[in-house]
């Protein structure tokens, strides 16, 4: 065997290079959290149901208070994903909206996203260069480019805006008034 038949070293490649959105949630593509959100929705409104039914049955009000409250967050969670995600798949404005609507009727939102698989409206990545399409110009997708380059700071400000939301709701009042 001549050495130009000796089987040759694989070269050593150097190790991948991480952006910030795989540092902080691997994995976590449009689809993905668009998923998680719209079963967590889904999931809650059995738990406010549930609660509806202790109440009536059982007379036990907190039940409605506790599911209200996580359905309540859970919704506003997956609202603002819903904007989230349109954004960045470049949904038309009116697909956006009916993705928020579907979350008032009960379980609405696991037919929309198996919909939007179908259509492929929830295949790539998250958007975090600017292209020559002529939406990303737009004040909305400068600061999804912006925020997709601060995943974290996305994160915590998604958070804390649905918490501020959420208490403002709930000092007004849940829907149809107070007992």
């Amino acid at each position: 065997m001549s050495s130009d038949d000796a089987p040759t070293e694989s070269p050593v490649l150097p190790a991948p290079v991480t952006t910030p959105v795989t540092t902080v949630a691997p994995g976590l593509t449009p689809k993905r959290l668009f998923r998680l959100l719209a079963i967590a929705e889904a999931i809650t409104w059995t738990v406010l149901i549930t609660g509806l039914i202790m109440r009536a049955t059982l007379g036990l009000d907190w039940a409605v208070l506790v599911g209200g409250s996580i359905h309540g967050f859970v919704f506003l969670g997956y609202a603002f994903t819903a904007a989230l995600v349109g954004v960045n798949q470049r949904w038309p404005l009116g697909l956006i909206v009916l993705g928020v609507v579907f979350a008032i009727v009960p379980y609405a939102t696991i037919p929309f996203e198996m919909r939007l698989l179908k259509d492929g409206r929830l295949e790539g990545s998250w958007r975090r260069e600017p292209t020559d399409h002529p939406a990303d110009g737009n004040v909305v997708n400068r600061m999804l480019l912006w925020f997709m380059a601060r995943p974290l700071l996305l994160t915590v400000l998604a958070v804390l805006g649905i918490a501020v939301v959420f208490t403002v709701l709930l000092l007004i009042g849940p829907p149809g008034g107070r007992d």
